[in-house]
């Protein structure tokens, strides 16, 4: 299996963190989310203990709530030392909902509105992560209103190219994202920033992109990024005392993905950096990373029921699930790939070639393609998909107006409720 939390029951069942998923479908009913507590648990602390290890005390990793925000998640995180990194009022919402403190949390964006600088001052965030000028000045004007001074890191782009996703690839000059250093633009922002009363530029940020999985893109971009630092050292005289490296490592969705050692991967970014700092003549920033698929992805799990079995003679087949784009769009919006079980049937020959596909009036409903099933999948079937555990619930929609299923949390051979089924009434409550 994919994952380490996944096995085989003697009776064919699949089994999440020890537990029996066609239990589990028939207990809560499908669509049904399940995370893996001890296993998102296990994630934080392999990135708290090696950012402590390789890269001392005031290194901090922040996991990235745009990969599944809901309260309990919030929890766990910050009781594993972690920070937090929000990219919404809502996200801040939902940390302060759990009684997480903002004090290490970090808040991204774009396009932060008045509404939202002002929210997330009143309440105590720690850092602003800023994407442009426009956006700079407006957090000095609204800081100075409150007679407060703000921390904050400033976004920029480095110039790497990850060989990733083209949609999840954030590092790039003409990205929507941050300042370019190579355009001349990051540095006169420093230099305004500087200027400006109300606020204290702690460091820079930067964000490569998303599913990497090795460590050179990471020292890559470290190396430019130091070397701006360097550079603003000398010119403007401003010493960074944080650099933000971006998003953590890549996850396995399916077989053929690597195996990564995520420490040993930080252990050879850490002794980069230190040694670029030597050669640059610099100390060595704090760094902050914000992993949020790597430590969430592998702990979830998404179960379905079968429901058509559609055989076209000569052409293809269909199974189609009870859910679908709305609960795990990822296939429709960049061909994501996954490992798709039988979850009744594990012990069965997987002969049946067809594609997974969703229950919502759209032809790009889909799960996933050309996956082998055994050839008795049939209507009632519990059908698995793997890896669930980042942007699956963060995306999901009301389309075609279907609720969005619970969430059940799995801890010590024990499940327990995190954020309850929604109803069908649920989504017409705000209809006028």
């Amino acid at each position: 299996m994919i994952c380490e939390n996944i096995s085989v029951s003697e009776e064919g069942h699949l089994l999440f963190a020890g537990m029996d998923t066609v239990a589990l479908a028939e207990k809560y009913q499908t669509p049904l989310y399940l995370m893996d507590e001890d296993r998102i648990r296990k994630n934080c602390r392999t990135y708290v203990e090696a950012f402590q290890k390789y890269f001392g005390e005031g290194a901090l990793a922040c996991y990235a709530s745009k990969a599944a925000s809901f309260k309990q998640i919030c929890r766990i995180v910050t009781e594993e030392g972690m920070g937090l990194d929000v990219v919404s009022s809502g996200e801040i919402c939902t940390a302060l909902a759990a009684g997480v403190s903002l004090e290490k949390a970090f808040f991204h964006s774009n396009n932060k509105t008045d509404a939202d600088i002002a929210y997330a001052m009143e309440n105590g965030i720690g850092y602003f992560v800023v994407d442009n000028a426009e956006e700079l000045e407006r957090i000095a004007e609204i800081a100075g209103e409150k007679h407060l001074t703000q921390k904050l890191l400033l976004r920029l782009t480095p110039g790497i190219d990850t060989h990733t996703y083209e949609a999840v690839n954030t590092g790039k000059v003409d990205s929507k994202f941050g300042t370019a250093i190579e355009t001349g633009q990051a540095k006169e922002m420093v230099r305004h920033a500087l200027q400006l009363k109300n606020i204290e530029l702690s460091g820079f940020h930067c964000h490569i992109g998303s599913q990497v999985f090795d460590s050179d893109t990471f020292i890559r971009s470290s190396k430019i990024m130091l070397g701006f630092i360097a550079e603003v050292k000398k010119d403007l005289g401003f010493v960074a005392k944080k650099l933000d490296l971006g998003g953590g490592y890549g996850v396995r969705y399916v077989e053929s993905h690597p195996v990564i050692d995520i420490a040993e991967n930080i252990k050879e970014v850490a002794a980069c950096i230190k040694a670029e700092c030597e050669s640059l003549g610099i100390a060595v920033p704090d760094i902050l990373m914000e992993p949020g698929r790597s430590i969430v992805a592998d702990a979830g799990m998404t179960l379905y029921t079968a429901g058509t079995v559609k055989r076209i003679t000569g052409y293809k087949n269909y199974v189609s699930i009870d859910g679908g784009m709305t609960d795990n769009p990822r296939f429709a919006l960049y061909g994501s790939e996954y490992t798709v079980e039988a979850a009744n049937k594990m012990r069965e020959a997987k002969t049946f070639l067809c594609d997974v596909v969703g229950r919502c009036c759209e032809s790009g409903d889909i799960i996933q393609k050309n996956v082998r099933m055994p050839e008795s999948i049939q209507r009632g079937d519990t059908v698995a998909v793997l890896t669930t555990g980042a942007y699956n619930y963060a995306m999901a929609s009301h389309y075609n107006r279907l609720p969005k299923p619970p969430i059940v949390m799995l801890k010590g051979g024990q499940d327990y409720l995190a954020v309850r089924r929604e109803t069908i009434e649920d989504m017409v409550r705000y209809d006028v």
